[in-house]
């Protein structure tokens, strides 16, 4: 039984594979307005509602597993979302190259594989490294949101985030309750469904 999506034919964003410098983004989506980056996109529900519900911002959604990307790319497409692009990569690789320093006004993050055993910890999205590296792409007053379930896992990235320089306005180490215009994933929404406890932080550059 296929999982997912079915594989479209088509890469999501080879265009902007190649790129060794940051495009100009005003050309690639027609006009200004604030930048925000997704990483891990998944089945897209967070990105496809975003961009709907934020017309005026131009968001870009970086996804690894090619059926996912691609299906969102058709999906967007299909809902004439010209503000959103999508780019199958790995996002480490590519987003130093994708975007300029203070230039993102936003960055989501949104249940990244946990990574259970000790061995797989190197997978993990956001290291130390990596939380400095997004801090220096996000422009004064950008806002960094990530969510979880797990608690382990969200006290770390949070720990991890914080160490790097973002400003946890609750006070560190603090999580912050869901705002009234969230947007969920997919998966968060059947989080919400059953009660299941999420975990979120909403961080900024100062």
């Amino acid at each position: 039984m296929t999982r997912g999506p079915l594989l479209r034919p088509e890469p999501a964003g080879a265009e902007f594979l190649n790129f060794l410098t940051p495009p100009d983004w005003s050309a690639v989506f027609g006009g200004a307005g604030p930048l925000e980056l997704e990483i891990g996109s998944g089945a897209g529900a967070f990105a496809l509602g975003y961009a709907a519900s934020h017309p005026g911002v131009r968001f870009v959604a970086i996804e690894w597993r090619k059926k996912y990307a691609r299906e969102l790319e058709h999906r967007a497409r299909a809902r004439g979302l010209s503000n959103l692009r999508v780019v199958e990569a790995d996002a480490r690789a590519v987003i130093p190259r994708l975007f300029a320093p203070g230039t993102l006004s936003g960055i989501h993050l949104q249940f990244p594989d946990p990574w259970w055993k000790r061995a797989h910890h190197k997978r993990a999205i956001l290291t130390p490294a990596f939380a400095t590296l997004l801090l220096g792409l996000a422009a004064p007053g950008a806002i960094f949101d990530v969510r979880t379930d797990v608690r382990s896992r969200a006290e770390e990235m949070l720990g991890t985030l914080e160490a790097a320089g973002w400003h946890n306005p609750l006070g560190s180490g603090r999580f912050h309750p869901p705002e009234p215009d969230d947007v969920p994933s997919s998966r968060e929404r059947r989080y919400l469904e059953t009660g299941e406890p999420v975990y979120r932080a909403r961080l900024i550059k100062r």
